[in-house]
């Protein structure tokens, strides 16, 4: 492997242990807060099961399926194949498969259980947009959330968050039927449920967000140094923050349970100064770090590398296709 290309762990493997075991404590506690009865237990280990196995077996094709994306050949995408050829024989690993979605809003992401079976996908309005430079710089960013194991981890998160969103809803359609006393098991059954259904959607968003938000600056990071240009992907994720801006992506259950793995938030992509803002404060709740933040971090990198103070760089703007 390149000495100068950093794969970080970020405890990917225990991540993904709690997260699993995190899961299944969510489906016993629905399965509690619906009566518990014996009758009904077999049902929910079905559905953990079911749940374990199509989370980790399934990710890249559940992930790739809810953009609506589809598999290009390299005489369909060669400048892609090109970058994303150098780029893993750089790092020594194995290429993933190439997607493009169709979708004008632009973004990426990568998703799969491991290298091996691992896939990137690129928007078509990404294409749009970005020259060959930054796109090398975004691929760069894609291909270390592989390397690093970030991938599986993400998946299992957007499912996690989905089964959490879901127990506020369980416990406000079954209640609680154990006790003899209706009267106050109801009173309690409503409580609980609407604190479930207040609180599921902010625990939902709080897993998320603790996984995302730091496996992307140290993507930017290690992508920099892969690509050895940090100027790029400085200038990509200003292109693609303006770009989501201005063409958001169409909000549906698939692109919201793939939206925490794209390398900018595909729905708002603002970059927010004021944390004391209602805008700030819903920053708290993203998956994503604040856009100017990676920007700056990237152009002090660049100047690090470059030993040199550096000006905002200009790039042209000639079109991937």
């Amino acid at each position: 492997m390149d000495a100068k290309v950093r794969v970080r762990g970020h405890f990917n493997g225990l991540k993904t242990t709690l997260l699993f075991t995190l899961m299944w404590a969510v489906i016993m506690l629905i399965w509690w807060a619906t009566g518990g009865s014996r009758q009904t237990l077999g049902v929910y280990i079905v559905i953990g099961l079911v749940t374990t196995f199509g989370t980790y077996w399934f990710s890249d094709k559940l992930a790739i399926a809810s953009m609506g994306a589809r598999e290009v050949s390299e005489q369909e995408a060669p400048e892609i194949y090109q970058i994303v050829r150098e780029l893993s024989a750089k790092a020594g690993k194995p290429m993933p498969r190439i997607y493009i979605a169709p979708t004008m809003s632009p973004n990426a992401f990568a998703t799969g259980r491991n290298e091996r079976h691992a896939a990137v996908c690129c928007t078509q309005g990404i294409l749009q947009i970005l020259n060959a430079r930054e796109l090398r710089g975004v691929l760069g960013h894609e291909l270390m959330h592989v390397y690093n194991r970030d991938i599986l981890t993400s998946a299992i998160a957007s499912a996690m968050a989905t089964v959490i969103s879901y127990l506020g809803y369980s416990l406000m359609y079954f209640g609680d039927d154990r006790s003899d006393d209706r009267n106050d098991s109801g009173g309690l059954g409503l409580i609980g449920a609407l604190l479930s259904m207040i609180l599921a959607p902010i625990a939902a968003s709080l897993i998320q967000m603790a996984i995302s938000r730091t496996r992307e600056y140290d993507a930017d990071e290690d992508g920099s140094l892969l690509t050895g240009d940090p100027e790029a992907l400085a200038s990509a994720l200003n292109k693609i923050s303006y770009g989501a801006q201005s063409e958001p992506m169409r909000k549906t259950a698939g692109t919201q349970s793939v939206s925490a793995m794209m390398i900018a938030n595909p729905f708002s992509a603002m970059m927010i100064a004021n944390p004391f803002s209602a805008a700030g404060f819903s920053k708290l709740f993203s998956t994503h770090p604040p856009t100017e933040d990676r920007i700056a971090r990237l152009m002090q990198m660049a100047n690090e590398m470059n030993g040199t103070p550096i000006a905002p760089p200009t790039y042209s703007t000639r079109t991937i296709r």
